[in-house]
């Protein structure tokens, strides 16, 4: 239920250097499809690629089928396991109450945008209006259609832990410690898998952490891009020779 104002942060840290371009994933209900939509608009050779909780999903699909155009993952708030029929369950629960409510809809939706609140922030943030309204209006602006489409790609993606510890780039883990979407043990497992990975474990963060913690993040979002530029640099120079 984010929009691109969810890297509000980092584009604000970025946008006069590099060329930054968001993906929605809320127009498609299949990861691969919008994994798809994100490479083509990207420019021609190698990019990094950097996911916040199902555009994480959307960021691993991006490194399957992009291969080795990618030059560097970033991993926020995510995690690489299929979904358990359990949580298949609630998502189809959830996608049932918002579409099952015509001519309601848009109230019923708002109450379940609001009522996430609680899972999504830190306690310590339950009382700061801006980031939730924030939050609920990116959940506006996606909508209840987008919703159902958000769920639905994500109960349906692949486990990719074995796709991880392939992927011979620059990498960042990030995760919030009190996430309860997406809890740090699954960032833990991520950041092993990856063979050159930083892990960073937000305090204070629940699933949002790049905006309940932004400077925390976009700090850790900037020593990755460094990485990435000193190793795109190291591949171009090649092995010198004596």
């Amino acid at each position: 239920m984010n929009d691109a104002r969810v890297w509000n942060p980092l584009t604000t840290a970025i946008a006069e250097e590099r060329t930054l371009y968001i993906a929605p994933t809320h127009l498609r209900d299949s990861i691969a499809e919008s994994a798809r939509d994100a490479i083509a608009a990207m420019p021609a050779g190698s990019f990094a690629v950097a996911g916040f909780s199902l555009g994480g999903y959307v960021t691993q699909e991006v490194c399957r089928q992009a291969g080795g155009r990618i030059a560097g993952l970033g991993l926020l708030d995510t995690g690489a396991r299929a979904d358990t029929e359990e949580v298949k369950q609630i998502r189809e629960r959830m996608i049932q109450a918002v579409d099952g409510a015509e001519g309601a809809g848009t109230a019923t939706f708002g109450e379940t945008a609001q009522g996430f609140a609680a899972r999504i922030v830190h306690p310590s943030r339950l009382k700061d209006r801006e980031l939730l309204h924030l939050l609920f209006d990116m959940a506006s602006t996606v909508g209840s259609k987008g919703f159902a489409r958000q769920q639905r790609a994500a109960m349906n993606r692949f486990d990719t832990r074995d796709l991880l510890r392939h992927l011979h780039v620059p990498a960042l883990v990030v995760c919030g410690c009190e996430d309860q979407v997406t809890p740090i043990s699954l960032s833990h497992e991520m950041a092993s898998l990856l063979p050159d990975a930083e892990l960073v474990a937000v305090s204070d963060a629940g699933h949002m952490s790049i905006l309940e913690q932004p400077a925390m993040v976009v700090a850790a979002l900037l020593r990755w891009l460094g990485r990435v530029d000193a190793a795109i640099t190291h591949r171009s120079e090649g092995p010198i020779s004596t």
